[in-house]
């Protein structure tokens, strides 16, 4: 063996997907909303919006969050893209800890992280044209690409299946799914890592919702996007997630790739959502032999939530030890993390059906 030959051997293979370190890190991230009261505006309680969460997400992959409204996946998407200031908690992305820097020190991280918001008609200025509007993330950051602003500003409009000629035109003049097109030429200006999708679809009508979100499927695969999408629609997640993470009041109950979520799920609460998700045909539905979980009483408030498992006031499994010991979120098979006492589908349990 020559000495060319040695060299070429010693070199180690690529890093797989799975040695990489996560895009973004988030670990026991909590935040609370003060209540305050009297004349003094003395804080007497806080609304616990987050209140503990940890996760991953790993380059190019799609992590979807679901969960009830009110469960917090909206602030954790505010918080992740540091437009709110996390109570506790850190939150790394690239391995660095942008869990409380400064409007500064963001700055050049605002090229990296972009997100896009759930209201097409309120995220757009109407006052300003598209070409103000899908520009100004290049103004922002005094970034002038070669051939121009306006010429950037067409290729993407053009890129999220708009026309250029649209560049003069004011947002009032569209449709909610072409605004919502124009929000995320806008994310997609400085050539992001990541995007944070806080209900891309839920405003729009149905007959549009699954253009916009294989538009966003075509962009991951051209640009390749990492995506952090906040839904409460299950099919929506089911079509575009890798991985899904499901929210209760606060708190990450169950974290899984798609396919074993779907097949299997663990967790009562996914379970009772899973039963939720309606199966057009009869005689599918028949033989499915699922019958729908209906859950009891009221969401708990986040002013005060149950101790122990805060699930357990609408669990048909619950029993005493919910009641004085939270369950921690781990592993009870490879990539599939649960927070129960008593989960569904382990091993002394047959699978549910999946979802049709």
């Amino acid at each position: 063996m020559t000495d060319t030959q040695a060299t070429q051997t010693a070199i180690p293979s690529p890093a797989t997907a799975s040695d990489r370190e996560p895009l973004l890190r988030v670990t026991g991230l909590t935040r609370h909303f003060p209540i305050r009261s009297g004349l003094l505006r003395r804080q007497t309680g806080a609304v616990r919006a987050v209140d503990g969460i940890d996760f991953t997400v790993n380059a190019g992959e799609t992590l979807g969050v679901v969960g009830e409204s009110g469960c917090g996946k909206s602030t954790m998407g505010r918080l992740v893209t540091r437009l709110d200031e996390p109570t506790g908690g850190t939150i790394e992305f690239e391995g660095t800890d942008i869990t409380h820097l400064g409007v500064g020190a963001m700055r050049p991280l605002r090229r990296d992280i972009q997100m896009i918001f759930q209201d097409p008609y309120s995220s757009l200025n109407p006052r300003h044209t598209v070409g103000t509007i899908v520009g100004a993330p290049f103004r922002l950051q005094n970034a002038v690409p070669e051939g121009g602003i306006k010429k950037a500003v067409q290729e993407l409009l053009e890129l999220c299946g708009l026309s250029p000629e649209h560049y003069n035109r004011y947002p009032h003049e569209f449709s909610g799914g072409q605004r919502q097109r124009i929000g995320i030429a806008r994310a997609l200006a400085l050539r992001p890592k990541m995007i944070v999708a806080d209900e891309p679809v839920s405003a729009l009508d149905v007959s549009i919702q699954a253009q916009v979100v294989n538009l966003l499927d075509d962009l991951q695969r051209e640009l390749g996007l990492t995506y952090l999408i906040i839904a409460h629609d299950l099919s929506v997640v089911r079509h575009v997630s890798d991985r899904v993470a499901v929210m209760y009041l606060g708190k990450i109950v169950e974290i899984a790739d798609r396919d074993s979520l779907y097949r299997s799920p663990m967790h009562p609460y996914t379970t009772a959502l899973m039963s939720a998700v309606p199966v057009p045909d009869p005689r599918r539905r028949q033989r499915a032999g699922r019958e729908r979980i209906l859950l009891k009483g009221d969401v708990p408030s986040p002013i005060n939530p149950p101790s122990g498992c805060r699930f357990r006031t609408r669990c048909w499994k619950a029993q005493e030890v919910c009641a004085t010991q939270e369950p921690p979120l781990v592993a009870l098979k490879t990539g599939h993390q649960v927070a129960c006492h008593f989960p569904e589908n382990t091993a002394g349990e047959a699978p549910v059906d999946a979802v049709a």
